[in-house]
């Protein structure tokens, strides 16, 4: 049988498909364009026409070539790259670069070096490289944007003062005082009144201004300055762009093969960098929009290469400059409400719209108004924001030597001498260790701040040698990294000053971290949460004395196994059981609270409360430094938790684990079986009702969620209950549980009702079902409640049912959409950015 026959048995009936008496199908599916992409495109489009036209004046190159980029990145880059949303084209981080080469090798060359970068994206991209790009240090990049803006403001401060810029920085700033003195006053006038409505026009109040600052500022800026110059006969340089068909194209490059070279790796790395950083924005401005009609899919990096890879070489033969994807264009794009890449590619369409049917328009735009607009681009690429960034990581030295190397020696030497001082800038910090040595009442405190490697290692076994034999010491490693030498040098001295009967406890900035190689000996490697259960961090320090009770020996009391949970834990009703789990605390606390520890060894003749007194002591030394601030806000303004969860007081359902909250955020009720009572039938106890009033009345709580869980135990001991037998106080509160309990009876078809259920499966066993049903009861109970039925009359209060799986640690909410109730599982997928 041929390997091309088709698999289907009646493949070769297909050309009948459809019904006999229905229409035949319509032929393929009609390209269509959202209506949001459509508008999004002329936003761009309006934005990115007076720029291009800038960005080719400041360049030096023929002002066509700004229009042929702006079109090549829009059509090709936009059909092609990765990122659906970035618009791209001549950018202004590029200015310098292509104003360089143009005056050292002439356009054309300049063009067959576009191209060859273009290639040399695309290798990029097929490489799949495009992540190695991000590892450029953030304060690198924008000191290179910023010594670009530098550079870009002071060539066209020369235009907009009616002269004519030089080819460096340094020469234009000696030339500057001449330019001054020889102001032509019609340049300067169109210049200011651009530069006017360029700052003004975002600005108009009212509503008149929330229509009216619709329209981008930059067009209304040039076509404002551009009438008025109309309008007065003003006589100054305007736009001239020459006829298409002697638009000059690409050549074979002609110079020195290393300096071409270099401009070919100078053009990618900014192209590919600018692009990248680009692509990674957009992703984050994305994110930040509230839902869309239409999902937008996270950028393809390297896709994003090939993309811009094409459209250099596109844009190169053509006669267009190099290509780069474009903050201003992307950010109008994302806040226009695009949805896919058509936006960018009608954009383009627009642009050669234009440049082939409105150049006498276009040549009505005078150059200092052009001059002025790419003048406040460049002055917006120093960032203050950014500045303030670099200044707060420590970074501010990387940023002012790329800046200042773009500005005085060109891009790529800027470049090359912001990463070097990089650089040297982490080898400083990987080398600065600071370690410092304190005797508090006669307990020896050795800090250590910082990377500890071998380069730190005989300063810190000078400082260790400092401690007294015998004495307590305690080694705090405040760091995150250590190397194989520095790890010797401490754990060889560890074992020396234990063996000369000291004691040593080293400590880390993650709670419990150890040296000690045996785990059995002083091996705690305890994580927060870890749990307290069948957990001891010490061993006996001598066997038991002959007849003793092993239990007893082991810290348990007698009559528990050793297994038995007698700390707050297993009571279930001592509130959140999320105490970081920490142990071995330093010497310094050894003796507080009745612990009675005597070394990191110990022994374990103290109480069982003990885990107690560690877990506080980590929080003390751990937790309570990174808290402080928050809790004093917390103790100033009091409590304004956002829900009331009530839940059961089972230890394994930690609420501020399974919630991701923190402090004040949830007003949290437990009990047995989470029950909310009915009014009148507390029997005694109105401790929920009010807890719920004071949660909805006092705290204005805006929801209010009921939680069960697997495995509960009350619902195990409401199935077996005897409801005639209430004889305790256990048995008599299960029986606020007897309504869920008719719920689900044995048959659960019996009176045709759906019953709540898990989306997806069906409850493993009666129990699981009554505690599903149990959270429906419970919210039918909190609606019989006066102040919750008056919150949610008004609209101020929403009810919402939780599942918590313990054994898969998942959770499920209640849909109430469908009958009998559907909890769904809580998917990633389903949350909003």
């Amino acid at each position: 049988m041929s390997a091309c026959v088709p698999a289907r048995a009646d493949s070769a009936r297909t050309k009948h498909v459809h019904p006999p008496h229905s229409p035949p199908p319509g032929g393929p599916r009609r390209f269509r364009v959202a209506g949001a992409d459509v508008s999004a495109a002329i936003a761009v489009f309006l934005i990115a026409l007076p720029l291009s036209l800038g960005i080719a004046l400041a360049t030096g190159a023929p002002l066509q070539a700004g229009l042929v980029a702006a079109a090549v990145g829009g059509i090709v880059a936009g059909r092609i790259g990765g990122c659906p949303l970035q618009v791209s084209g001549p950018a202004a981080g590029l200015t310098v670069v292509t104003a360089d080469l143009i005056q050292q090798y002439g356009w054309r060359t300049t063009c067959a070096i576009t191209v060859f970068a273009g290639i040399a994206q695309l290798g990029l991209g097929c490489l799949r490289v495009a992540r190695t790009a991000l590892a450029v240090s953030p304060a690198i990049v924008h000191g290179m944007l910023a010594g670009i803006g530098v550079t870009i403001a002071v060539a066209q401060l020369h235009i907009v003062l009616g002269g004519t810029p030089q080819s460096s920085v340094p020469d234009n700033l000696i030339a500057l005082p001449a330019q001054l003195a020889n102001l032509h006053p019609a340049d300067v006038a169109v210049s200011v009144l651009t530069l006017t409505l360029l700052l003004l026009w975002p600005r108009l109040p009212g509503r008149a201004g929330d229509v009216l600052g619709k329209l981008p500022a930059a067009l209304i800026a040039v076509g404002g300055a551009t009438a008025v110059a109309a309008l007065t006969g003003l006589r100054l340089p305007k736009v001239d762009l020459p006829s298409w068909s002697s638009h000059a194209l690409a050549s074979l490059p002609e110079g020195p093969v290393l300096g071409l070279v270099a401009a070919v790796l100078t053009t990618t790395l900014v192209c590919s960098v600018q692009s990248l950083l680009g692509a990674v924005a957009v992703d984050k401005l994305v994110a930040a929009r509230p839902a869309l009609t239409g999902r937008v899919k996270r950028s393809d990096l390297d896709r994003e290469l090939l993309g811009q890879g094409a459209a250099n070489i596109v844009s190169g033969s053509l006669g267009g400059l190099p290509i780069a994807g474009v903050a201003v264009r992307s950010s109008a794009n994302v806040a226009a409400g695009a949805v896919s890449r058509n936006s960018t590619m009608l954009h383009g369409v627009l642009v050669v719209i234009a440049a082939l049917l409105l150049v006498p328009a276009l040549e009505l735009i005078p150059l200092a108004s052009l001059a002025a607009l790419v003048m406040s681009v460049g002055l917006k690429m120093v960032s203050l924001n950014h500045i303030r960034t670099v200044t707060r990581h420590r970074e501010v030295l990387v940023y002012a030597v790329t800046t200042c190397g773009v500005v005085f020696l060109g891009v790529l030497e800027g470049v090359a001498l912001g990463i070097a001082v990089a650089v040297g800038v982490a080898l400083h910090r990987l080398t600065r260790t600071r370690i410092t040595h304190d005797d508090v009442e006669g307990v020896h405190h050795i800090h250590v701040r910082g990377q500890l490697t071998f380069l730190a290692v005989p300063r810190l076994s000078r400082v260790l040698h400092q401690v007294p034999h015998g004495a307590d010491a305690v080694v705090e490693l405040d760091g995150s990294f250590m190397d194989h030498a520095a790890y010797e040098t401490l754990q060889d001295w560890q074992k020396t000053h234990t063996a000369q009967g000291g004691s040593v406890d080293i400590t880390g900035r993650r709670p419990g971290t150890r040296i000690s190689e045996p785990a059995e000996v002083d091996g705690c490697r305890c994580r927060p949460w870890t749990p307290w259960r069948n957990h001891q961090c010490e061993r006996p320090s001598k066997a038991p004395a002959p007849g003793t009770d092993l239990r007893a020996a082991a810290g348990a009391p007698t009559g528990e196994s050793p297994g038995t949970t007698t700390g707050p834990n297993a009571s279930g009703t001592s509130g959140e059981s999320g105490v970081p789990g920490t142990h071995g605390a330093p010497a310094a606390t050894r003796g507080t609270g009745g612990t009675g520890t005597t070394g990191t060894t110990g022994t374990t003749d103290q109480p069982r409360g003990h885990e107690l007194a560690r877990g506080i002591n980590a929080f003390h030394r751990n937790t309570a430094p990174l808290m402080r601030r928050e809790l004093a806000r917390l103790a100033r303004e009091g409590q304004q938790p956002s829900q009331l969860f009530l839940t059961c007081a089972d230890s394994r359902v930690v609420t501020s684990m399974i919630t991701s909250s923190g402090p004040g955020d949830l007003f949290v009720v437990r009990n047995v079986g989470n029950f909310v009572p009915l009014p009148g039938e507390e029997s005694g106890d109105d401790s929920v009702a009010a807890a719920i009033e004071y949660a909805v009345d006092v705290l204005k709580v805006r929801s209010i969620t009921v939680c069960g869980h697997s495995g509960c135990g009350a619902m195990q001991a409401l199935l077996g209950a005897d409801p005639a037998g209430a004889r305790t106080p256990l048995q008599r509160w299960l029986r606020h549980g007897l309504p869920s309990l008719d719920r689900v009876p044995a048959d659960a078809a019996e009176d045709g009702r759906e019953r709540p259920r898990l989306a997806g499966r069906a409850p493993a066993d009666a129990a699981e079902r009554l505690c599903l049903a149990n959270v429906v009861q419970q919210l039918e109970h909190l609606r019989a409640h006066e102040s919750v039925a008056r919150a949610l009359g008004a609209g101020d209060l929403e009810l919402q049912g939780m599942y918590f799986h313990v054994g898969e640690a998942q959770s499920y909410l209640l849909s109430e959409d469908t009958e009998g109730g559907v909890f769904e599982l809580v998917r990633e997928t389903n949350l909003t950015a």
